[in-house]
């Protein structure tokens, strides 16, 4: 089986849109017996998601999962929208939605969820408390706003650096899940779990995952600004849950916006890397 995998292509940002046209365009060339697209293809509100996936054209399955940007809503609830919304559209206009059933080719199986993150990547050099993590703003912008300041009552445990920065993790304003990230995390990872254990007579299992599963393949240093985002990159337990079972061969993630590969146990974990202003697709043998 060879399967074709892209990830993030961000088709509702300007920025993004014409990049993601010319990729699904090659992609439409190079061939490939199963598709896969692994999140944040687009936000959910409007038809950018559907407008998106009918650019592909692809006579075999076609596989899809959510990233954290399909979540961004200006309604309520994101949990319905994950749960109940998307999977309608995806499977209407003939798409496979991994997190709902595991697919199968032959004597491969595909797995899939959006992963979603735990603030377990965080970076201790930046010594933030993890108040400022669960509310997606760094202490910077908490004493510039004045909605955040239930989070500075004892400033004692806030290194001086931490108050020189200034980055927000947007998922806090688009994103309503209606419990903790915490909580929704270990939600999808028994349900990722219920999937291995049902496609475990695989000879070979490949994860489509959004989220990074490994903080092997977490961007090196680069700002405070950047570091800070790294807590909302994914989380090492998606990792753990894939390491159970050894006819997990592959994982391929995204969300990071950086190529990155790692090889972790028995998995070869692959970041597509694609972000606003770069695109990359993989065409490889499962």
């Amino acid at each position: 089986m060879r399967i074709l995998v892209t990830a993030d292509l961000h088709f509702n940002h300007s920025r993004s849109r014409e990049l993601a046209r010319d990729l699904i365009a090659r992609m439409n060339d190079a061939g490939g017996d199963v598709l896969l697209v692994v999140g944040d293809t687009a936000v959910a509100d409007g038809n950018d998601l559907e407008e998106c996936l009918s650019l592909f054209r692809f006579a075999g399955p076609k596989l899809l999962v959510a990233g954290n940007h399909e979540l961004w809503t200006k309604g309520s609830d994101s949990y319905k929208l994950l749960m109940e919304e998307l999977p309608r559209r995806a499977e209407k206009i003939g798409w496979h939605w991994l997190a709902k059933q595991p697919f199968r080719f032959k004597d491969v199986a595909i797995v899939g969820t959006v992963g979603w993150y735990d603030y377990s990547f965080a970076q201790s050099e930046l010594g933030i408390p993890r108040r400022f993590y669960e509310r997606k703003i760094s202490p910077g912008v908490a004493e510039r706003e004045s909605e955040y300041a239930d989070l500075l009552g004892d400033q004692s445990d806030i290194p001086a650096a931490a108050r020189e920065f200034f980055a927000r993790w947007n998922d806090g304003v688009h994103v309503k899940l209606g419990r903790s990230d915490e909580a929704f995390l270990e939600e999808l990872l028994a349900t990722l779990d219920g999937q291995l254990k049902s496609v475990s007579d695989a000879r070979s299992v490949i994860a489509a995952v959004h989220c990074l599963p490994f903080a092997q393949l977490l961007p090196p240093p680069h700002s405070a600004q950047w570091d800070f985002a790294k807590a909302y990159l994914g989380s090492g337990k998606i990792g753990d849950i894939l390491l159970k079972y050894p006819n997990v061969k592959r994982v391929y993630c995204g969300h990071s916006h950086f190529p990155a590969r790692a090889r972790v146990g028995n998995i070869d974990a692959i970041n597509i890397g694609s972000g606003y202003r770069h695109k990359f697709f993989r065409l490889d043998d499962a």
